[in-house]
């Protein structure tokens, strides 16, 4: 088998070359680390990743989670095996600082090494990268007994950790949270409530491969009256272990299992706080947890999970598009088939031009997700460790304009790589005896986690662009100016030239979005953010091509922009146009 997960020539060009990782390795918070010793982290990760997650991939899907008729779930074992060997080699605690246990590693290093964790096996990676991110809220959000209570459990892989937000009657609309949190006094750790009410769609959310599991869930304090507060400002953030420090387990039952086309598995519980039928705390009814922040920080708080959580998402997304390119080509140099010389021997079908146009596209888009979701994480890296308090600034808000974009073009286009993984196959992709199948069926849900793609449009238009002016598009844009600049000197104009046109169409809708009735805008969201992610892809490519002046970047490049780019215009110029007729489906359901 040729190299499936993430190929370390490119994420070495994409790290050294194109983020200027050396550069970032000077700073004071990372100057244990050094270019050999993030190689040599990169190269444990990959062989870690093929040895204990990706060989239980296909078995993962087969055999799903079980719940048990005690009401536990069952989960395959050699899912628990991996992460025990991951929580070992300190990818758990990896980027998190010393003072905590971890290696301070710089978020650019951790993201990369987690793509060949996602890229082998993404269903178990996903219970890592939940736990990571419950890890740093903590870090960040809550009072230091918590952290000590809770954090290093998670760090050595005995605790994993979920985020509770969703609920049935609810969805993604979390002002409609029924979840209630009654106060019970002081304890040790703070604040100690009883919480009751339901949580659905919680990935991790029971499991039998860590000895315990620590939930962050949102719910609503009741007023004085008992009413629970209107609106998201009503939310605050609740630490509810399974396992009581003491060891007593919580009032927390599972309800069901939510059997998925992907990540199968990974489990996905409907949960119940304090239904009381099988654990009471304390001999009375509700689940027990500890109020982190202040009341009604708590979307204000969960956002800094679910942001970490929405590049995750990204990141899978790449991965296992990287890994269904690879794939792809792999066949397509070993399967013969037609010939190119009609009087000659069959050939490999990658010697078609067609089936050559769709490797070439897979890769491009491919590693264009994966630039995006780096280009982030080098931005995390600058937001906590910059120079100055106004480069952190700046990389902050940068960062919060490309996070829509970042999970959302990642995903949509990611499963076009699938797609196309599948149709090169031929009819051998959308069996069940290769990966190409389940790597579709697993990078289908990534357009619908965290965060729905038309939930991140209107977030990208009505947030970031509307409400907070586009603020981070002034460093965005001295990069891509400096880029076209280039690009006349080095035999790209006309690509730059093709960039330059959509970058100054987007500038442009931006300019006419506050002129634009809230029903138009919101009508073409999704549209203007694929445009910008698109326009934001085809500008790394571009920059890549000239920072290795390789023919092969460069092809990538110039395809990406002939072929791909063009799409942009769409988005924009139905943003810039007359609001397009839509039918009306409020009727009475037949």
């Amino acid at each position: 088998m040729t190299d499936t997960l993430l190929p370390a020539d490119l994420v070495d060009f994409l790290l050294f070359d194109w983020l200027e990782l050396e550069s970032l390795l000077s700073r004071p918070r990372f100057a244990d680390h050094d270019r050999e010793s993030v190689s040599a982290l990169l190269g444990l990760a990959d062989r870690i990743a093929r040895e204990e997650f990706l060989p239980h991939y296909k078995t993962a899907d087969q055999v799903e989670p079980r719940l048990t008729a005690e009401g536990d779930v069952e989960v395959l074992p050699q899912a628990g095996e991996a992460l025990r060997a991951y929580a070992e080699a300190g990818f758990m605690a990896a980027p998190f600082a010393t003072g905590h246990g971890g290696l301070g590693l710089p978020e650019l290093v951790h993201m990369a090494a987690t793509g060949s964790f996602f890229a082998a096996n993404v269903t178990t990676a996903g219970y890592a990268m939940l736990t990571v991110g419950n890890a740093r809220l903590l870090v960040h959000n809550a009072s230091p007994a918590q952290i000590e209570a809770f954090v290093p459990k998670q760090l050595d892989g005995s605790a994993f950790g979920t985020m509770c937000l969703s609920e049935p009657q609810a969805g993604s609309s979390l002002a409609d949270v029924r979840t209630r949190a009654v106060a019970e006094g002081q304890d040790e750790l703070g604040a100690r409530y009883r919480l009751t009410g339901n949580k659905m769609w919680i990935s991790g959310g029971d499991q039998n491969i860590s000895a315990t599991i620590h939930h962050l869930v949102l719910a609503k304090i009741p007023d004085a009256d008992g009413t629970l507060p209107e609106g998201t400002r009503g939310l605050s953030l609740f630490l509810v272990p399974k396992h009581l420090p003491g060891g007593e387990r919580n009032d927390i039952a599972v309800a069901g299992l939510n059997h998925k086309m992907g990540y199968r598995g990974t489990s996905n519980c409907l949960l119940n706080f304090g239904e009381g039928t099988r654990f009471r705390p304390g001999g009375q009814a509700g689940a027990v947890g500890w109020l982190v922040g202040k009341p009604g920080q708590g979307l204000a708080i969960m956002f800094h999970m679910m942001n970490e959580a929405r590049l995750g998402v990204g990141m899978g997304a790449a991965s296992i598009a990287m890994r269904a390119q690879a794939l792809s080509v792999e066949y397509a140099r070993t399967r013969l088939q037609g010939r190119i010389d009609p009087a000659g021997a069959p050939v490999a079908i990658a010697a078609h031009a067609d089936v050559a146009r769709m490797l070439t596209r897979q890769r491009a888009i491919a590693e264009a997700a994966l630039s995006i979701i780096l280009f982030c994480a080098r931005l995390v890296d600058d937001r906590d460790t910059a120079e100055t308090p106004e480069a952190r600034a700046r990389a902050d808000r940068l960062l919060g304009l490309l996070t829509p974009a970042a999970k959302t073009w990642t995903s949509e286009w990611g499963l076009e790589v699938n797609s196309i993984a599948i149709q090169i196959h031929g009819g051998y992709g959308y069996t069940r005896d290769f990966d190409v199948e389940q790597l579709y069926r697993d990078q289908r849900l990534n357009p619908i986690h965290e965060g729905t793609t038309g939930i991140q449009g209107l977030d990208f238009v009505g947030r970031k662009l509307l409400k907070e002016g586009g603020a981070g598009l002034e460093m965005l844009a001295e990069r891509v100016a400096r880029t076209l600049e280039r690009a006349k000197g080095q035999g790209l104009a006309g690509e730059g030239q093709a960039l330059s046109a959509a970058w100054d169409k987007f500038l442009a809708v931006r300019e006419a979005l506050p002129m634009l009735p809230r029903a138009h805008w919101m009508g073409v969201a999704t549209e203007v953010l694929d445009g910008f992610g698109t326009t934001l892809a085809a500008w790394m490519l571009l920059d890549q091509a000239l920072v290795a002046g390789s023919d092969e970047r460069r092809i990538l490049a110039q395809f990406f922009i002939a072929s791909e780019l063009p799409r942009a215009h769409r988005g924009f110029d139905l943003a810039l146009g007359n609001p397009v007729p839509l039918l009306d489906f409020t009727g009475d359901a037949p």
